[in-house]
């Protein structure tokens, strides 16, 4: 139960970041430690990583669900999925929310 709750905590970190994402005026670093480069919309980009990091919370918070019954085999698709959600997220950017919004 501690284990889910720290999990739950984690995730609406996430859905923070990507509400504050939508709403900065700013264009947001999906990186750390790395500038963003120049966007030609940078309010459609900033709503475009917030709905990404949104999204992203939600689905973590319920990949923690199996981490309730503690079933070794629901933490292992814990694990694989957040694994695999994490990859997906960076794919997303690059391939759709950074080619559709840099300024070229």
């Amino acid at each position: 139960m501690v284990g889910f709750l720290m999990w739950f905590c984690v995730g609406c970190l996430f859905l923070l970041l990507g509400l504050w994402a939508w709403r900065s005026r700013k264009a947001v670093c999906f990186w750390a430690n790395i500038e963003t480069v120049p966007m030609k919309d940078v309010k459609a980009y900033n709503r475009a990583v917030g709905k990404l990091w949104v999204v992203y919370g939600i689905v973590f918070i319920f990949l923690g669900v199996p981490l309730l019954t503690g079933n070794p085999l629901g933490i292992m698709i814990t694990i694989l999925g957040t694994l695999a959600e994490c990859i997906g997220v960076m794919a997303v950017y690059l391939l759709v929310i950074q080619n559709k919004y840099e300024r070229k």
